[in-house]
């Protein structure tokens, strides 16, 4: 820009805002808003000279006042003593600002631009970032405040040029892949500018591409509407035909393959297949077959290609299937999917869990993944459409496991292995894997232990791998303990496999002949390795800490880990991830068996005790962290082993969620194993690892366990435990929207808690019975369940429960009438949380106190509490209350008439709730939109929502369906405060939010 030479100690221009100079990183003063004036004049002009009387013009227009010359000069002599005679330079009798290109927000905006659109189609994903830095760099109104012509026709083009960016960035969000998230923001600026019809379009491809089609329609209409209305015309062509593409369902609307989010992970070809093994032997009959039914698939564009191999455990199937897959790797250049199945363990992997898995692989984001099995299939195989991609399904229970996990389409391929022979998988290419020839057999056992040793002893080596039944996983196991002695010679081992005991005398149906397998393995362990590899098959879990299992070796941290390691080396556990171990199902069956003949029961249970104390003490460390000051945990049983003690709130977090799955199969395990006094401690670990339930996360693991404990307590009958299980599970039930279950959970919870006089149940039960009915509009029950638990917590002088009790109380208070009561019974609940130093729950106190002011009008504070709660949540990653708050902020923005900022906070809440929210939560957000919608003109999209929401209440038999109808009937004041959003309807006096848990401070 002009000379190019550098301004004076690093000057630095802003036009796309208030004009504002820095000198390095000090603000300059550029004086009054007529200076200001000519300071944008020249900045604007690219350096080239304006002449006093085009300067004139542009700071007064045709009509300067006298003084008008001597002003202009005057302005120009304190604008180049702020900033140099070197920048503002005299020229011909006119003025001129000199500075670097880089040095004006403007100019860099345009390079920017330039740049991107130079690289759009080769790389949209870098040319929409480079459009963000540009836009980052508008800071409000341009030139805002200034006077003059000049000024105002230069604001006008700045504008534009700002809204002319924003569309071409939008388009690139479509064009990678953020449909959903565009939404909201489409939603917004098409408010501002409604008779732009190119934002228009960008809104229904948004929302077409998110699977909702009524909403897209409804935009077009609302559209036609307008236009006539303001302009008496139809919308354009191109609009026209998208609008008849969208009706017909057009294939050509789909976003296009291989495309992500702006900021998602790019995990569009994945390479899950597990390393091969260095000494894969033999099977050279089965790798040409599996290999022509792959290559097949991937050539002859026919049906997709399925092959199922079966046999007993242990005999290679998957190291077979996985040489197989590396082989036809660059017959599937899309990718290649691997999961295994736990076929074999007591819960083999749920179908849907798998699918959302793999679909998260192919760069779907989480809020794209439907909750329904049939719904992620169909998906899957929509995502799979016109890719070669190859998945290896390991470890299968059963064919009906496995139906929804193929892809379905042409050059796709699937490769499954199973104990079991899949007759009924149709179309399947069958293939049963034998054990190896003794040819084969005595190759891998050569390559494992070397050929100088077996070479020499070549007939002690024929009668090793005859002994092992040449199965594969005997042989590696044997080869592999020779390997580890040197001093042992091949004839030393072979004596040892003479006796029939620990030889395979024929192949059986699967255990038996493993087991003997696994019995030469197992007779060479130390005897602290063979306690470890007995000890550490007892916990349910899919895998175990090295903290949890040095609790259940009751060992210290590092010779616990010596002694897995070893066993990782020897192939007998496997290292999941650094410091995670698991075992193979076959072997942990077998350890088991070693563990029941070769350990008491008393110590077996002693273990599983130590293991429980660990989690117990570990969530409780965790707990206090978060809830500082708790009189809750004072109430734990008592342990005599250790955990873990956490110092940040981050690293608790971090143990809590990747322990999730031990933790709760630990209780489960306690509830339902038999082993005496664990039933306390167990329903005190789900009570410390509360934040689970309201986290929205393993809410099927977290009841399956707290039903066992429910049942097994009836049984027993442990009152107190049986108070506090049935208080869990109804907490867990109430989140997930099963309210009906949940009320008779909590009635029951607090006859048992009275019974067994158990400050935890008389205080909890009370106040989640208090939310439930508030939920069904029983205000007057809900105040005096409320009032008991609050009296309850203040007896156990529990300030965590008393704030918890106080904010649902504030709820009760304000739909019985007392405002004032409940604004102080608001207050005080932040005021215990803040002096407290509480993390998460404090967030739950300003949540319920924003719903409490908005109910009162008090829009400003209301925004305050919610803002600071959703910053909250966001931290300790409580996904499912950050959907909530999002949607408060809308109903929030709704009551004040702000239907804008509505539809955007309601539109981000959506895209929780249809994850992990659960139907009837989503259909309230649904419900809130279609007001937002209505009061920004936009009825045809409103009904739309409306429609959906009335379709899920009416599923569910909710209530709430009579006031979706009375919207839709035009009854209720639709994008206003008299709605049901705002006291009368969906979610106005009902329980969204989970409740109150340990001090959750949020009712309705």
């Amino acid at each position: 820009m002009g000379s190019g030479s550098e301004p004076g100690d690093g000057l630095r221009f802003a036009v796309l805002g208030p004009v504002r100079a820095w000198r390095g990183g000090e603000q300059i003063s550029t004086g009054a808003p007529q200076q200001r004036a000519l300071l944008a004049v020249l900045l604007l002009r690219g350096g080239r000279t304006a002449t006093a009387a085009e300067l004139l013009d542009a700071l007064w227009g045709d009509a300067p006042p006298n003084t008008a010359l001597a002003a202009l000069r005057s302005y120009a002599f304190r604008l180049r003593k702020a900033l140099g005679s070197e920048t503002l330079v005299t020229d011909s009798g006119g003025y001129a600002i000199r500075i670097p290109v880089d040095a004006l927000d403007a100019t860099m905006v345009e390079q920017l631009a330039g740049e991107a659109e130079k690289i759009r189609q080769a790389d949209p994903a870098q040319a929409r970032e480079l459009l963000v830095s540009a836009l980052d760099m508008w800071s409000g109104e341009p030139l805002a405040g200034l006077p003059g012509p000049y000024a105002e026709t230069q604001r006008v083009r700045l504008a534009e040029w700002h809204l002319g960016l924003v569309e071409v960035r939008l388009e690139l969000d479509l064009e990678l892949g953020a449909h959903a998230e565009a939404v909201s923001e489409l939603t917004a600026v098409t408010v501002e500018h409604p008779l732009r019809e190119r934002l228009r379009a960008l809104l229904m491809l948004a929302l077409y591409r998110s699977g909702r089609q009524a909403e897209a329609l409804g935009v077009y209409a609302d559209t036609r509407r307008l236009l006539a209305d303001e302009l008496g015309i139809d919308p354009s062509p191109e609009l026209t035909d998208l609008h008849q593409r969208i009706l017909e369902a057009d294939a050509g609307l789909a976003p296009p393959q291989g495309t992500s989010g702006p900021g998602a992970p790019e995990i569009l070809r994945p390479a899950q297949l597990p390393a091969t093994v260095p000494d894969f032997t033999g099977r050279s009959a089965f790798v040409r077959e599996l290999g022509a039914q792959l290559a097949g698939a991937s050539t002859d564009g026919g049906v997709m290609a399925v092959s199922a191999v079966a046999g007993i455990g242990g005999v290679g199937k998957t190291t077979l299937a996985v040489q197989v897959a590396h082989d036809a790797r660059e017959n599937f250049p899309d990718g290649q999917l691997y999961v295994d199945l736990q076929g074999t363990s007591a819960a083999p992997s749920e179908p849907e869990a798998v699918l959302g898995s793999f679909l998260r692989s192919l760069g779907l984001p989480d809020g794209a993944i439907p909750d329904s099995l049939a719904d992620r299939a169909a998906l899957y195989r929509s995502t799979l459409s016109g890719r070669r991609v190859l998945a290896l399904l390991d470890n299968a229970y059963d064919a009906a496991q496995i139906r929804q996990l193929l892809p379905g389409t042409p050059g796709c391929a699937a490769l499954v292995t199973s104990r079991v022979r899949m007759v009924d998988l149709e179309g399947a290419h069958l293939v049963d894997l034998d054990v190896m020839s003794p040819e084969e057999s005595l190759l891998l056992f050569t390559r494992i232990v070397g050929e100088e040793r077996a070479g020499s002893e070549r007939q002690a080596s024929l009668d090793v791998v005859a002994a092992c039944g040449f199965l594969p996983l005997a042989i590696r196991i044997a080869a592999a303990r020779l390997a580890a002695r040197r001093t042992w010679t091949v004839s030393v081992l072979a004596a040892k496999l003479a006796d029939h005991r620990r030889r395979l005398d024929e192949l059986r149906a699967g255990d038996l002949a493993v087991k003997a397998t696994f019995d030469l393995g197992y007779d060479h362990l130390s005897a602290a390795q063979a306690r470890a590899f007995r000890l550490l098959s007892l916990p349910e879990g899919p895998d175990i800490s090295l903290d949890a299992a040095a609790a259940v070796l009751d060992l210290d941290r590092y010779q616990a880990e010596e002694l897995l390691e070893a066993l990782v080396d020897i192939s007998l556990i496997e290292s999941a991830a650094p410091a995670r171990y698991r075992f193979h199902d076959l072997l942990r069956l077998y350890a088991r068996e070693r563990a029941e003949s070769d350990e008491s029961q008393e110590e077996r249970c002693a273990a599983l005790s130590r293991l429980l104390d660990f989690y117990l003490c570990s969530s409780a460390s965790a707990y206090a962290l978060e809830n500082p000051g708790d009189r809750v945990l004072d109430h734990l049983a008592p342990t005599r082993h250790p955990g873990l003690a956490f110092t940040a709130r981050e690293e608790s977090l971090d143990w809590l969620f990747t322990e999730a799955q031990g933790l709760l199969a630990a209780v489960q395990q306690a509830a339902e194993g038999g082993c005496a006094d664990f039933l306390r401690r167990a329903a005190d670990v789900l009570l410390a690892a509360q934040e689970l339930v309201e986290s929205g996360v393993y809410a099927r693991q977290y009841e399956q366990a707290a039903r066992a404990l429910v049942n097994s307590a009836q049984d027993t009958g442990e009152t107190l435990v049986e108070g506090r299980g049935r208080f869990w599970l109804g907490l867990l039930l109430n989140v997930s929207g099963r309210f009906e279950e949940a009320e008779e959970e909590s009635k029951r919870s607090l006859i048992l808690g009275l019974s067994a006089d158990d400050p935890v149940a008389c205080s909890y039960a009370p106040n989640l019975r208090g939310i439930l009915a508030l939920r069904d509009l029983r205000f007057a029950e809900s105040a005096d369940y409320l009032t008991s638990a609050l009296e309850a917590f203040r007896a156990d002088g529990n300030r965590h429960g008393e704030a918890a009790a106080l904010s649902n109380l504030a709820r009760a208070q304000l739909e019985l009438g007392d405002a004032d009561s409940a604004l102080a019974a608001a207050d005080r609940v932040v005021a215990i949380y803040r002096e407290l130093g509480a993390g998460f729950r404090l967030g739950n106190g300003l949540y319920s106190t924003g719903v409490t002011l908005t109910s009162t009008g008090a829009y400003d504070r209301a925004l305050g509490c919610l803002t600071e709660a959703l910053g909250i949540f966001r931290s300790v990653r409580q996904r499912l209350w950050e959907g909530l708050t999002l949607y408060r902020l809308g109903r929030l923005h709704l009551a004040a008439g702000s239907y804008r900022q509505s539809a955007s906070h309601v539109e981000q809440s959506l895209v929780i709730m249809r994850d992990i929210g659960g139907e009837w939560r989503t259909a309230n957000s649904l419900t809130v939109l279609g007001q937002a919608l209505a009061g920004m003109g936009q009825p045809v999209r409103a009904h739309a929502c409306w429609h959906d929401a009335l379709a899920t209440y009416t599923a569910l038999g909710s209530p709430e369906a009579a006031q979706v109808r009375r919207l839709l009937d035009g009854e209720t004041g639709a994008g206003s405060a008299s709605g049901p959003a705002a006291g009368s309807g969906p979610g106005a006096g009902t329980a969204e939010e989970p409740g109150a848990a340990a001090g959750s401070a949020a009712a309705v």
